[in-house]
């Protein structure tokens, strides 16, 4: 059971991998994401349709997303680089739209993302926007977890 759990885990991670990059060309080349998706290395062991479901909701909602975004920020959207852009977009949609998936699991694996593709400390803003925004989208789970603690 838990090797099908760890398996199921490795695959999503690497769903927001491939999420991630072509989301990243979509930002930076524009054309169509989710075909870029097919051609990257990984793309036939990820969660495809969780990765496909990243990439059309990212995309389709992107503005409104940015806006959710926005307040939690200490400089302009438009000086964030593109790696942490996309992730706190993925992250955001995923705290808006994912209830199942923990808040813990979302920040974690936005920060992995971050240390993977992201700048030096990029990782480190990149938590503490999406900490932000964790609490406003989901105060009954977060209160629920520091009573735990």
């Amino acid at each position: 059971m838990r090797a099908l759990k760890n398996a199921k885990a490795s695959a999503r991670h690497r769903a927001r991998e491939i999420a991630l990059q072509s989301l990243y060309a979509w930002r930076i080349q524009g054309g169509d994401a989710h075909e870029h998706a097919h051609t990257l290395e990984g793309w036939d062991r990820c969660d495809q349709p969780f990765a496909a479901e990243l990439i059309a909701q990212v995309v389709g909602r992107n503005e409104a997303l940015e806006q959710c975004i926005a307040p939690h920020l200490d400089r302009s959207l438009a000086s964030l680089s593109p790696v942490e852009r996309v992730i706190l977009l993925i992250g955001a949609y995923e705290l808006a739209e994912r209830p199942e998936t923990p808040f813990k699991v979302v920040l974690n694996e936005a920060i992995e993302l971050g240390r993977s593709f992201g700048g030096t400390d990029g990782y480190k803003f990149v938590n503490g926007v999406l900490e932000k925004l964790a609490v406003q989208l989901r105060p009954d789970e977060i209160a629920r977890v520091r009573q735990a603690v």
